[in-house]
């Protein structure tokens, strides 16, 4: 048994919702290296992942037939976690749609909630989170992109959002917008096909290609009123801000297991010069399982909106960037030569952890944000 063996039962159930491990080997793990050169989106698997209740973990009674609430939402990171150890590409679409539902989730209006959200928490209606824009504006670091103007029923957006991801013209998503004329801001569902929108495909990325990724264009675009999530976004923010960071963790944690994997499999011919690198497997395994137990602790305490808790979700956040980083470049010097080959999972690992270093928060902004709270 290897170390990351013995260390899944005490720290992270290998089947964190019946089938999940079983639907990534049989239908992510073909896929990983086409999703990967060739940008293909993992529809399929997503639809069948909320099926199996993959998406409702998290939530509570507006996931309709979830066991859920906030006692169950280490769940959720565990489930991006092993979709994550195979493809983190995959893990991250997975990191939206739990985004979207999580905003419905909190939403000021039950009746939107109610709209989407049974349908986002099984699986038959994808969607994305457009709120990368909206956590660097409220940490200073740039403007919100897209404008409101109010009309008669709801509002007319304009403007772009350069890169939305989890995206097709089937899917819906959320972001908060500015209203004109006043310091309002509005959380609102678009949907992909609604007049008015369009989506536009990005330049090609390095990795990430499969997690159909768009710019989004508003060009007087109807957002009914009926779509609106919340009209008190300072107020929906200091609810949601913990969990939506915290989730991101199944990223990271997914990643470092998938490296730890590679490294345990280059044992058997690799080992007796392996063993002359710093970084081994038995390490960053402990590691590991530490930030697998954190997160779990800090899952049990997600309906706190204090600053005290959020600062704690954001420097576990940053010590997952950090060990991606690590445990990816261990996982290449394992795999030498072997990880340049094109579907080599150790370079698309090498890759897949830059990722989790700059999504929003990046690892500048997690700093930022901890000077802000005094936890730096």
């Amino acid at each position: 048994m290897t170390a990351a063996e013995k260390l899944k039962p005490q720290t992270d159930p290998s089947d964190p919702v019946p089938g999940v491990e079983a639907l990534v080997q049989s239908t992510l793990a073909p896929q990983t290296v086409e999703i990967d050169r060739q940008g293909t989106y993992p529809a399929g698997f997503m639809h069948e992942l909320g099926a199996l209740g993959g998406y409702r973990q998290h939530l509570g009674s507006g996931g309709a037939r979830g066991p859920s609430g906030p006692g169950h939402f280490g769940n959720a990171v565990r489930v991006m976690d092993a979709v994550s150890s195979e493809c983190m590409s995959t893990g991250f679409c997975v990191w939206c749609q739990d985004a979207l539902g999580w905003y419905l989730e909190n939403a000021d209006d039950t009746s939107v909630r109610d709209q989407l959200l049974p349908r986002i928490a099984d699986g038959s209606q994808l969607g994305g989170t457009g709120l990368s824009n909206a956590l660097k504006h409220f940490a200073s670091i740039e403007a919100l992109k897209i404008r409101l103007r109010r009309v008669d029923g709801g509002y007319v957006a304009n403007g772009t959002l350069p890169w939305v991801s989890n995206l097709a013209n089937d899917h819906a998503f959320a972001a908060i917008f500015q209203v004109e004329g006043s310091d309002r801001k509005v959380m609102a569902l678009t949907f992909c096909d609604q007049p008015g929108f369009s989506l536009q495909q990005c330049a090609e990325f390095t990795a990430l290609e499969g997690s159909g990724t768009y710019a989004c264009h508003f060009r007087d675009c109807f957002i009914p009123d009926s779509q609106i999530i919340s009209e008190n976004v300072p107020a929906l923010m200091q609810r949601i801000r913990s969990g939506l960071v915290l989730m991101q963790m199944g990223m990271g944690l997914g990643l470092v297991q998938g490296c730890i994997d590679i490294m345990e499999g280059m044992r058997e011919t690799q080992g007796h010069v392996n063993c002359y690198l710093d970084e081994q497997p038995e390490s960053l395994a402990e590691d590991l399982a530490d930030a697998r137990m954190a997160t779990q602790a800090l899952a049990g305490d997600i309906g706190d909106d204090s600053d005290s808790l959020f600062a704690d979700v954001l420097q576990l956040r940053h010590s997952a960037s950090e060990l991606a980083l690590r445990a990816s470049q261990a996982a290449m010097l394992h795999a030498g030569a072997r990880g340049y080959l094109a579907d080599a999972p150790a370079q698309r690992k090498l890759r897949e952890s830059y990722f989790v270093a700059i999504v929003t928060p990046a690892i500048k902004h997690l700093r930022k944000e901890l000077e802000r709270l005094g936890a730096a």
